[in-house]
């Protein structure tokens, strides 16, 4: 199918949701060049170490140039509240939000939205959460019911709301899996919360624990470029979802399908929707050209970090030229090299299940230091959740459990260590979950890491064929950048101890049948964890 040209996907998109249309260049040239060297030796500067990463990526993302100080690395979820509070008081023109959902008892965030709306006639608002998760509750009170009285008062013009539905979710499956497990076929899951010119990535959703006592990453990205480009990818994927319309209905709302949309409903046509979505989105997504957007007033000598823009859409490609995978198994791949001894490494995912590829990869690094931190059982979200769900923590177990085989069988026992976070116990009115996810990688012979992975990604096989994830893979030679992820890396671990195959063979964490058996279902009716 012929692309479309990028002037023509942003025509399509609601002035609510898209800034200014994108256009394409060739791509920036990039600073980090290998150094001379001793004859046979190692490069021995940090640019030098980088230049291996860089040259690769800027074949696979478009990126952005900009200062380290224009990245903010928040810490608590209490912090990352505040400030997602104070930008959209703050906020002029525009605040557009990409979540899997916004809780629905969260009224005080929604009344910071109706008071800066109502404070600035000009801001506009648009919201995308994901149809499933949305509405599962309805008729009861929902997300989508929680958010239908902002377009009441404010008006469409102002309020958009948007509700993605997956195409691989249709007919008989949609009709007989229970909503409980029905997002194992596939989920809106990108984390976009944009403010102006300003953008926070993240793997947090919009609900109280997220807001109190569940732990997770955000980074808060002071520039022009990268927030004009994540809200061009907020639009394109929100020109592709149902339209939230109030209504007098037990649910509070309607879902409809615009007739401005750029593809055939998921539920009418899946076959047609993922053919329209491929042409959407390639160009946006596409590692030749980068992005021109209002561009950050930064001198090109202060742009010391490169900022790429990753996206996995498998469900929405075909063929599939997601840039996520290709970018984090390249950064792995060029670990493996002896050059990378000296280097570590720092690997975190709420829900431990790394897509197999990942797996082999981490163990077959070169670094001298790897570091795997995932939640304790009574740190997941899902401990002792009703139904099914409440399966996954030993199912994640079991996956951890086979990790630590492999890793010995690989013999990296040394090198490898496997770390459970853990604060509180389930009885403990204070205790917290774990749900931060991201990868950091320090170059040899020195203390700070000079690359992170941040954003919504949990790294699994889902996030890499059923989910819409977006990230940001940030490259530094700035030394205070590179401090804060080094604080960053260490207090994520603060409430974390490491775990052995002896920890994993004693009767209290042994899998049951039961898990086993939900896995295999899951898997065979094409689902994932």
């Amino acid at each position: 199918m012929i692309v479309r040209s990028a002037s023509r996907c942003c025509s399509k998109l609601r002035s609510a949701t898209c800034g200014p249309c994108i256009r394409f260049s060739k791509p920036q040239c990039r600073r980090f060049s290998m150094p001379a060297s001793a004859p046979g030796g190692p490069p021995t500067s940090s640019a030098g170490m980088l230049a291996p990463f860089v040259t690769e990526l800027d074949k696979i993302a478009p990126s952005f140039k900009i200062n380290g100080s224009q990245i903010r690395v928040l810490q608590t979820p209490s912090e990352f509240y505040e400030t997602f509070k104070d930008k959209i008081r703050k906020a002029e023109k525009r605040i557009f939000l990409s979540t899997l959902y916004i809780g629905k008892s969260e009224k005080e965030l929604i009344a910071t939205l109706q008071q800066a709306l109502r404070d600035k006639p000009k801001l506009k608002l648009s919201i995308l959460t994901d149809g499933l998760r949305g509405t599962r509750e309805a008729p009861d009170p929902s997300c989508a019911s929680l958010l239908a009285p902002l377009i009441e008062e404010f008006g469409p013009d102002r309020v958009e709301i948007r509700l993605y539905h997956t195409p691989n979710l249709t007919g008989l499956r949609k009709k007989y899996i229970p909503k409980r497990i029905n997002e194992g076929w596939g989920l809106q899951h990108m984390k976009l919360y944009g403010f102006d010119d300003e953008i926070i990535l993240s793997g947090a959703n919009l609900s109280n624990d997220y807001f109190t006592n569940r732990q997770d990453r955000y980074h808060l990205f002071s520039s022009k470029d990268v927030t004009e480009y994540f809200s061009n990818l907020h639009g394109a994927i929100s020109s592709l979802s149902f339209l939230v319309e109030p209504s007098d209905s037990p649910a509070g709302f309607n879902m409809t399908w615009p007739d401005t949309n750029s593809a055939p409903s998921p539920l009418a046509d899946p076959k047609q929707f993922v053919a329209e979505a491929s042409g959407l989105l390639a160009g946006l997504i596409a590692s030749k050209t980068t992005a021109l957007t209002a561009k950050d007033q930064i001198p090109d000598d202060k742009r010391d970090t490169s900022v790429y823009v990753l996206s996995q859409f498998s469900q929405l490609l075909s063929p599939d030229t997601s840039t996520e995978l290709p970018a984090v198994k390249h950064i792995l791949g060029t670990l493996s090299s002896p050059l990378y001894a000296k280097s570590s490494w720092t690997f975190t995912a709420g829900y431990f299940n790394p897509a197999p590829s990942l797996s082999n990869l981490l163990i077959n690094t070169a670094s001298e230091k790897g570091t795997v931190i995932t939640a304790s059982p009574d740190a997941n979200g899902f401990y002792k959740s009703p139904g099914v769900s409440g399966l996954l923590p030993g199912a994640y177990t079991l996956l951890a459990r086979r990790f630590l085989r492999s890793v010995h069988q690989h013999k990296r026992d040394s090198a490898i260590t496997l770390r459970e976070w853990k604060r509180g116990t389930i009885d403990d009115p204070d205790r917290w979950t774990y749900h931060a996810k991201g990868l950091w990688v320090t170059m040899p012979f020195e203390k700070n890491p000079a690359i992170t992975l941040v954003g919504s990604s949990n790294y699994t096989k889902r996030s890499y064929s059923l989910d819409l994830e977006a990230n940001a893979l940030i490259v530094t030679e700035n030394e205070e950048l590179k401090q804060r992820l080094g604080d960053e890396q260490r207090w994520v671990q603060e409430h974390s101890a490491v775990v052995t195959r002896d920890d994993f063979a004693k009767t209290e964490r042994r899998v049951g049948l039961k898990v086993r058996i939900a896995m295999m279902i899951v898997q065979l009716l094409g689902g994932a964890l």
